[in-house]
């Protein structure tokens, strides 16, 4: 056919990267300052209350910088085949959705669970879409078709 259009069967693979979120370190801040708040709102006495208050905010904040911190990783999940982060095969992966957050799960070297988040802030919603297709098309030739006797 002189008219048909090439097509490959080969798809370029998804490339994400990941970096901190500012919502999710904003979120710690506001759940350190909510903590305080709720403390010194208890019958806790005040004496021991301001103490526990001012740990509450300082932990808040110290979550969050921590966050902030974090270096930036780059996934890369080929269609059909094993995810890689920063280079490395990821043994197990698990891509979970929550509405637009999407949450990595897979198993190191030393067999600990790690796990990755991708805030809206952080995901657009294109990246978004490549992410879900990539894991999906991963999951379904990851699946082998059970053959009867």
């Amino acid at each position: 056919m002189p008219h048909s259009i090439y097509s490959s069967s080969a798809s370029a693979p998804c490339r994400i990267d990941w970096h901190p979120s500012r919502w999710l370190a904003g979120a710690l801040v506001a759940i350190g300052i909510l903590a305080a708040l709720s403390v010194l709102g208890s019958e806790i006495p005040r004496i021991s209350g301001l103490p526990i208050a001012v740990l509450a905010i300082l932990d808040g904040f110290h979550l969050s910088r921590a966050s902030l911190r974090s270096p930036p990783r780059m996934l890369v999940w080929p269609i059909g085949g094993a995810p890689l982060l920063d280079g490395k095969t990821l043994d197990e992966p698990q891509l979970h959705w929550r509405g637009p957050m999407a949450f990595l799960s897979w198993r190191d070297e030393k067999g600990r669970i790690q796990r990755l988040a991708w805030w809206p802030d952080t995901l657009p919603s294109a990246a978004r879409r490549e992410l879900r297709v990539a894991a999906a098309e991963a999951f379904a030739a990851s699946q082998v078709a059970s053959m009867a006797p």
